[in-house]
């Protein structure tokens, strides 16, 4: 830790995510890619994902399960990070997705992901969408309340099918993480109450086209403790135990996601952790399982490469970069925290102090880091990169202040292309329309 504050320090955040390594001629690289050439190239802020890095987090999720002997279907949580180069990546290493909208279901149809390997979770499901996730005869829908059942049986009526669905309870959990990213507590909006779920489950029976194959359930996100996993497994576990002594049959239960990784200083969980816990709490079941890891795959895989504007001396110092919170949103609606480093070789030897870093959109919460220590000689033109972006980075990236898309590239131990273009303002303007009582008379 760094002696200036309790911070991980540049070295500290290199050690610890081994795709990254610094050189005397190109400074930082991320997967054997200078970033420096990423950037004269694709220009700033732009957004870069490892696809080894990818695959590499992908096989040790698989192994950590394959090692208890626990079959189970994978299904990556692609509201975290949903580019059709990521799909691709992961349908290639066994992953199907997990969606939560009628867009990201099309997204995924179009990498190649079957309708089988598809489940759509979600507390909000259109009409329309249900139609869709019917008639394309997705794996599983995650139905959320009894309104949603109900609806669901009358949408695959008019169809003329049989959806295959699993009722998301509510276990009333506390994820122990934070209050905006858990989502298995008495009072959050999401799943059905842990009690009312299994006289559902005995009334839904009766449906004709809806076909309760079992359970699901997702607790939160950026999850560090098995306590709260083993709570909200073994709270359905007793409830598979509940229906089937009702005579009806369960033959999956879906865990959710919700593993975290170490951002700052946390002890993040290895991925055996969880497969111990669903081990030790539904292997005994004989149903089928399956997870939707999000944030565990893809954070560590992205980084988001941003230039120094200016720095602004005063009390604090700031340094204002040309990322912004319109780019990589969470800083500001979690104050959450993202390792930052300087791209240049000599930085990495330079005398530290203590910055803000900021961007340049005219909100006050527009802040990176407040204290961040990194090194004094930080300059206009300078390359800075935040790390662990790519989980609701890009995804959640807005248009604001009229600040378009920044481009995104992809590495691959070595090789780098660009899979997204930078937007210009002339692409956002060139989507409006203006009525023509608007414009001048003519003539």
């Amino acid at each position: 830790m760094n002696a200036l504050s309790s911070e991980p320090t540049l070295n500290d955040l290199l050690t610890s995510r081994p795709p990254l390594e610094v050189n005397a001629r190109d400074g930082l690289l991320f997967e054997g890619v200078p970033l420096h050439v990423i950037a004269a190239v694709a220009g700033t802020p732009c957004w870069i994902t490892g696809a080894g890095t990818l695959r590499r987090r992908a096989n040790a999720l698989k192994a950590a399960f394959e090692a208890r002997n626990l079959p189970v279907h994978f299904h990556f949580a692609m509201k975290s990070q949903d580019h059709q180069a990521t799909l691709t990546i992961l349908r290639e290493c066994g992953y199907g997705v997990d969606i939560v909208s009628g867009g990201e279901m099309t997204r995924a149809l179009h990498a190649g992901i079957k309708p089988n390997g598809i489940v759509f979770s979600g507390v909000g499901k259109s009409d329309l969408e249900l139609r869709a996730a019917v008639e394309h005869g997705i794996r599983q829908i995650n139905v959320e309340s009894v309104e949603e059942l109900y609806r669901l049986n009358d949408i695959a009526q008019a169809c003329g099918k049989i959806a295959p669905a699993a009722l998301r309870v509510n276990p009333d959990v506390d994820a122990q993480t934070h209050d905006k990213i858990s989502t298995g507590r008495a009072g959050d909006k999401f799943g059905i109450e842990h009690r009312r779920a299994v006289k559902l489950y005995a009334e839904a029976a009766a449906l004709e086209h809806v076909e309760l194959v079992g359970l699901a359930v997702h607790l939160g996100s950026q999850m560090l403790t098995a306590e709260p996993f083993r709570q909200g497994y073994s709270r359905l576990a007793d409830m598979v135990r509940e229906i089937r002594a009702l005579g009806h049959t369960v033959k999956t239960v879906d865990c959710g996601g919700g593993l975290g990784i170490r951002y700052q200083d946390e002890i993040a969980p290895p991925p055996e952790m969880l497969a111990g816990v669903i081990a030790e709490s539904l292997g005994d079941l004989g149903v089928e399982l399956s997870i939707e890891p999000g944030r565990w795959l893809s954070a560590p895989t992205g980084i988001l490469l941003s230039r120094v504007i200016e720095t602004k001396a005063g009390n604090p110092d700031f340094v204002v970069i040309d990322a912004a919170m319109n780019d990589l949103a969470r800083p500001a609606l979690y104050d959450s925290w993202h390792g930052i480093l300087p791209v240049a070789p000599a930085a990495f030897n330079d005398a530290l102090k203590p910055w803000d870093v900021v961007g340049p959109v005219c909100e006050s919460s527009d802040i990176f880091a407040k204290d961040r220590v990194l090194p004094a000689s930080l300059k206009r033109g300078d390359l800075v990169a935040l790390l662990d972006t790519g989980a609701y980075g890009s995804v959640m990236s807005s248009t604001y202040n009229s600040r378009p898309f920044a481009a995104q590239v992809l590495v691959d131990n070595g090789r780098w292309e660009i899979i997204r273009q930078r937007q210009s303002v002339q692409d956002l303007i060139a989507a409006e329309t203006i009525p023509d009582w608007l414009l001048p008379a003519h003539g």
